[in-house]
């Protein structure tokens, strides 16, 4: 027994609406005895979009809060002393520019650049598999990390300026070795390209490589996320050393946050969604030789909506008794020994560093031969994953066994979670537009001239964007700036229209009533996949244009981020007989009204309409009275049903 180890800090992911309703949310959340903060931002400023971009229609303040200027991250952080707090800020393509307006608040507040500790996600090869929040392309995507490793280095040497994100690679199906290999490899590939770019002192690089952090998904399995976790650290520890040359043990640490798994939540019995989150937080805080050193768990109602206050608190809660109530931070490592848990680290040790051996020779992480192979590992994964609970091969307690239960006093009735403010949008907008009136214009000219003549010649960002932040740029303009100097991306998709066919029975069956259906409909039923808005959570829609091909049917689905118009022109020229909206910010309601609209004004009206997502059954009704034919959430898990209720609205049209 040794002496009591301090706890991780406790987060909690949260944001929404607005910078002032956030506040009041995190303030509340510290005085609960949160330690550190985890900042959700919305899909426009993820995205680089200012409120008022015709893109960002109906996604204002949904899944996190809007950040468009100077204004809005000083109300964020108001009455928070930034020299003492710990923020996590979930940002990607533009995470230096949310790093430099957290930078001109923190100068606001006087307190010193050294003294500041956090992290910035800032994994934009994540982005391209799996959430699809990226702007630019691979390379200049790549020399926006690189400049912000090089300025925290030079001013702001507590804090974590990349954080490698494996926990949406889960999320996107990838398993133990998957996940920890593709970050990894991305680790690499953003370590080498810093050294390649000579942006720091050779002697300082190792301090660099000491504060590359990760963040990890946990799920269910503990035993092999304790594996996983240790033979992550194992590797990292050999990367360091071999590859960088890192003498010093303490730059070596694999140092790690953690999110919890979210995809095990279920809509079915989602009180038991407490139990999964306590065995995914056992994952990343029973092995002390592989613990977590910053943990944030879901709420048990996240399946269904947004967590209120007290559905947060409930899981912090579960942190605090698991860190001062139990045992766990009072003994050594209780794995260390174990012929189990050794044998299972080897393995997964084995197999990761074979599969980043792979990436490798693809060209490394960020090349396009390696983006591609990435992508299809991961939608070929959740494609087994997901055909494992279709068929009760893995039990899902809820959802295909035990579906017999109490009426649940959690769920009984409305207001089990929060419903989006629905003035957000407007009321963000007008505080932008006033905003523009108030600053000065020239300076803001000024601001945007400096920062896209250093985007051109090669020099650091950091400070021009730190000068933009307080001469009052805005978010959508700091990124057009960029895209007109680096361009915009389109990432694979990982669906390929003569891709491998599964042919099992189940299937087999499915072909035959699609193969009829077409026989009808005098040519190929034809089925548009399409994803309206900036969301870019494409697993679903992955599985479900996966599925329909291998159904038989002619499926076009060309990835992320279509406008309701583009849909519409995908419509003209694809003549599809169904359409599917697949939307999981929550502005399911507004942008599938946009696109049934636009789908009539141009003579389209026949085409049949579904939609899927997190999807409340009050919306379900808006939806289908909107002209939705059929509406799919998380609990319409078997893909061949859904597939049939396609084939009949087909045979409708």
């Amino acid at each position: 027994m040794s002496a009591r180890d301090k706890p991780w800090i406790f987060r909690t992911y949260a944001g929404h609406s607005s910078a002032v309703a956030s506040n009041a949310l995190y303030r509340g959340n510290l005085a609960k005895g949160q330690t550190g903060l985890s900042v959700a931002f919305d899909l426009p400023t993820q995205t680089g979009y200012d409120s008022d971009d015709p893109l960002a229609k109906g996604e204002v303040g949904k899944v996190g809060v809007p950040i468009g200027h100077l204004g809005d991250m000083r109300a964020l952080f108001d009455r928070i002393p930034l020299d003492k707090m710990n923020t996590s800020m979930t940002i990607n393509a533009p995470a230096a520019w949310l790093l430099a307006l957290y930078v001109a608040v923190a100068d606001e507040q006087g307190a010193a650049r050294a003294s500041l500790t956090g992290t910035t996600q800032n994994d934009i090869i994540k982005e391209y598999l799996a959430r699809g929040t990226y702007i630019f392309p691979p390379k200049p995507s790549l020399r926006l990390t690189t400049d912000t490793i090089a300025f925290t280095c030079a001013e702001m040497p507590k804090w974590n300026p990349v954080n490698l994100c494996s926990y949406h690679l889960q999320e996107a199906g990838a398993d133990a070795v998957e996940e920890a290999a593709f970050a990894l490899a991305a680790a690499i590939a953003v370590l080498d390209a810093v050294r390649a770019g000579g942006v720091i002192p050779e002697s300082e690089f190792p301090k660099a490589v000491g504060r590359i952090s990760f963040f990890v998904n946990s799920g269910v399995k503990f035993i092999t996320e304790i594996c996983k976790l240790r033979a992550m650290a194992q590797i990292w520890d050999e990367i360091a050393e071999k590859r960088y040359g890192v003498a010093d043990p303490k730059l070596r640490l694999f140092r790690y946050g953690v999110q919890v798994n979210s995809l095990g939540l279920t809509e079915q019995q989602p009180e038991n969604n407490v139990y999964r989150i306590l065995f995914g937080m056992l994952g990343v805080t029973l092995s002390k030789n592989a613990r977590a050193r910053a943990v944030q768990l879901p709420a048990w109602n996240e399946a269904l909506g947004l967590p209120r206050p007290w559905d947060q608190q409930w899981s912090l809660r579960l942190q605090q008794i698991g860190a001062y109530e139990t045992d766990m931070l009072e003994y050594g490592d209780i794995f260390d020994g174990s012929t189990v848990i050794e044998e299972k680290v080897a393995s997964l040790a084995e197999q990761i560093r074979g599969e980043i051996a792979r990436i490798e020779e693809a060209g490394g992480a960020a090349s396009q031969a390696a983006l591609e192979y990435m992508k299809e590992r991961l939608v070929a994964s959740n494609a087994a994953r997901l055909e494992a609970i279709e068929t009760a091969e893995e039990i899902r307690v809820g959802v295909n066994a035990y579906t017999e239960t109490e009426v649940s006093p959690l769920t009984a009735g409305n207001g089990n979670f929060i419903v989006a403010d629905e003035h957000a949008e407007r009321d963000q907008i007008e505080r932008l537009k006033a905003w523009r009136a108030a600053r000065d214009g020239k300076q803001v000219a000024a601001a945007l001239a400096s920062l896209e003549r250093a985007a051109k010649d090669g020099a650091n960002v950091m400070p021009a964007s730190i000068g933009c932040a307080k001469a009052g740029v805005t978010t959508g303009e700091w990124s057009a700036h960029l895209r007109k100097v680096f361009g915009e991306y389109r990432a694979p998709t990982g669906v390929a229209a003569d891709g491998p066919v599964r042919n099992d029975e189940r299937v087999g069956a499915l072909r035959e009533e699609v193969d009829a259906a077409s026989k009808k409909l005098g040519r190929r039923l034809t089925f548009l996949v399409a994803k309206p808005g900036l969301d870019g959570h494409s697993n679903g829609a992955e599985q479900i244009a996966i599925r329909a091909r291998d159904a038989g049917m002619a499926v076009i689905y060309d990835g992320i981020r279509f406008s309701p118009d583009e849909i519409v022109a995908a419509a003209k020229a694809g003549k599809p007989h169904v359409i599917g909206l697949s939307i999981l910010s929550g502005s399911h309601v507004p942008l599938a009204k946009d696109v049934v609209a636009r789908l009539k004004a141009a003579g389209l009206g026949d085409i049949k309409i579904v939609a899927g997502g997190i999807i409340p059954p009050e919306d379900e009704v808006a939806l289908k009275s909107a002209g939705i034919a059929a509406v799919f959430s998380p609990k319409d898990y078997d893909l061949n049903q859904i597939m049939r209720e396609i084939v009949g609205l087909a045979g409708k049209a």
